[in-house]
């Protein structure tokens, strides 16, 4: 569909025969038959595949941290050095880094790959480390560089909504983050990760729902072993390797997550959201983000981890319009669930900035609600916290790990509860310090 519209206004602008690109989600390593003019080899895949990581990663810090920096616009200056750094490794990249030529040998005739230069494309992706350098050098420029104070209350926005509308920064969303930034929120940005891992899902669902069948033929007789053998064999090897991948991506973006200081949120179980959305929207039905949109916003309620949920999507999308329509009955039965989807129809940013400040208002009034009933649970008042964090330069750190609590949700309210637990000097498992501050939480309420 968007190919046509591309062509067309390339033709009414005068570039009529000017070469569009194809590259296809479901394409897989075979994109190459039109004459492109591009390779889609294992190697673009792979550099791929690691500049959506290392962008979800260094974009999800960038957000959670700029809220709470001291020094108005010192994390861009410090992302840019960061961005330069990332882009020269992609730039740069080869599989000379790992040496395992018996090995490699060894994968390229088991695994579905061409030949043995693949396989050592592939072993140095799992094995090397020049991307998790790149993350740890960028995490060290961070600590030192930029300085944060984590007590000021923020309201947690989740964004979740249309692929395009909620990954873009810009016009195409009525520049609703930096709107929200302005507005004194935290912004909790959706990975494309999470897109990649609901497509493995999927394929991996229609995998199994297609157990024994040959697409266009005639499931075989029962009394044909040799064919329906054949069939199970091919189900079985297509889900092995749809599994793997999974694997494999899930393991890669834990190995650069920790390298950039552990501090981003794990990609979200797909199995989880398929088993929270499916009661309102069906899981095999596909289009858009499928069910991603009802089970992403009670995924992360229910977690803890937003104040509200805010929907973005193009005027007239058709997935997220019945996403809208299941999202009534998911309110209704989570009445804690703070949601307002927001189309970009041609009302104009101010119409939709209005309604977001209305909406965001409940949330700061949660927000601030929970940060004081917090901070009387800790027997400390917020000028005794900051003295100590004056005090102590690593709780000043913007990449440090502040545990998160049951029933709460800022990063301000569980930054309170981790400090005055120093100041206690009781650094019991965090199971048993939760379940301390849960019944003193209540006993002040």
């Amino acid at each position: 569909m968007y190919e046509a519209e591309y062509r067309l206004a390339l033709k009414n602008s005068g570039f009529d025969g000017f070469r569009v690109l194809l590259f296809q989600q479901g394409g897989g390593l075979s994109q190459s038959e039109v004459e492109a003019g591009i390779e889609f080899n294992l190697n673009f895949f792979l550099v791929l595949l690691n500049a959506i990581l290392i962008g979800d990663l260094l974009n999800e810090v960038a957000y959670h941290i700029r809220p709470y920096e001291v020094v108005p616009g010192k994390t861009n200056e410090v992302m840019d050095k960061c961005l330069a750094l990332c882009r020269d490794r992609l730039r740069h990249k080869g599989a000379e880094h790992i040496r395992a030529g018996a090995t490699a040998r060894l994968l390229s005739r088991l695994a579905p790959v061409r030949d043995e230069r693949e396989a050592q494309q592939f072993l140095d992706q799992i094995l090397g480390d020049h991307y998790t350098s790149a993350l740890r050098e960028c995490a060290r420029m961070l600590q030192q560089e930029v300085e944060v104070d984590y007590t000021r209350p923020r309201p947690v926005v989740k964004i979740t909504g249309e692929f395009w509308a909620q990954t873009t920064e810009g016009d195409g969303n009525f520049n609703m983050f930096p709107f929200l930034e302005r507005e004194g929120a935290e912004v909790l940005v959706e990975p494309i990760g999470t897109w990649i891992t609901y497509l493995l899902n999927q394929a991996i669902s229609e995998c199994r729902d297609r157990r024994g069948l040959d697409a266009g033929q005639v499931r075989p007789d029962r009394f044909d072993f040799r064919k329906r053998w054949d069939l199970e064999k091919r189900y079985r090897r297509k889900r092995i390797m749809l599994g793997l991948a999974r694997r494999i991506l899930l393991r890669e973006y834990g190995r650069m997550q920790r390298a950039l200081g552990g501090t981003t949120h794990p990609l979200a179980d797909q199995l989880e959201l398929q088993r929270l959305g499916h009661p309102y929207y069906n899981s095999r039905s596909g289009g858009g983000e499928g069910h991603l949109e009802v089970a992403k916003a009670i995924y992360y309620t229910n977690k803890d981890l937003c104040h509200m949920v805010l929907s973005l999507k193009p005027f007239g999308c058709m997935p997220s319009t019945q996403s809208d329509g299941a999202q009534a009955a998911v309110v209704s039965h989570f009445p804690q669930l703070i949601f307002l989807p927001i189309e970009t129809s041609g009302e104009g940013d101010i119409n939709a900035h209005s309604r977001v400040q209305m909406a965001l208002g409940e949330a700061k009034v949660k927000c601030k609600d929970e940060f004081k009933r917090v901070l009387a649970s800790t027997g400390y008042s917020l000028d005794e916290i900051r003295r100590y964090v004056e005090k102590h330069p690593g709780l000043r750190r913007p990449l440090q790990h502040v545990p998160h609590h049951d029933g709460v949700i800022g990063r301000a309210a569980n930054f309170v509860l981790h400090v005055a637990a120093l100041m206690d000097g009781k650094r019991q498992p965090a199971r048993r310090r939760n379940r301390r501050r849960t019944h003193a939480m209540a006993a002040a309420v």
